[in-house]
Order: structure tokens, then sequence, then C-alpha cells
């Protein structure tokens, strides 16, 4: 079987998740065929302005590679997150993402 490339991802334009009032973006490129343990690769953007406040609704990895981001879960578990930083939110986790600038 062979593998998928997808060059250059990080240059490709990043369409708005259209909440309201918050600057943020997302894109998949990658999403697998297997139904029992599907898996989804792309790109999370946001910009200064109102927070995010996302809900998991699958095992989620995100890795930091520009740009900052505080990350608070419900149990009051907060991070300020920035380049290099791995996190895992598994089904369930309730989140929210500030960032003063953009990440």
């Amino acid at each position: 079987m062979a593998f998928k490339h997808y060059p250059q991802i990080s240059k490709e334009d990043i369409p708005s998740m259209n909440v309201e009032n918050v600057n943020a973006y997302l894109r998949d490129f990658s999403i697998s065929d297997d139904k029992e343990k599907p898996m989804t690769s792309g790109l999370f953007r946001l910009k200064a302005g109102e927070s995010l406040k996302y809900t998991y609704t699958y095992h989620e990895m995100k890795f930091i590679v520009d740009g900052s981001f505080t990350i608070e879960d419900e149990t009051g578990q907060k991070v300020e997150a920035k380049p290099g930083d791995l996190f895992y939110f598994p089904k369930g986790t309730a989140v929210t993402f500030t960032t003063s600038d953009f990440g």
C-alpha cells in the first residue's frame, strides 16, 4: 500500500470555522478510510479575539507549530502552549483556546 504525500500544507488557505465572533480556522487534509478507527490530520489556526470553546467528539492530538495559545479544560488544567508542544485531548474533553496574537 502506498503512502500519501501532501506537500507544503502550511501554505494552503485554511477556511473559517464559522463560529460567531471567533477568529478560528480549520482544514482537514487527510482522512483515513478506516471506519472502526478513523484518523484525520489537518491544520488549525486561531487569531486574537474571542476564545474558542470546543468539546471533542473524537480523540484529538495537536502539535503547536507557530504562535501561542492558552489552553484550558473543564477540570481547570491550564497550559501556555508554545511551538514544540504536543497535546492529546481524549474524546469528550471540553477545552477553551485563547490567544493574544495567533497560534
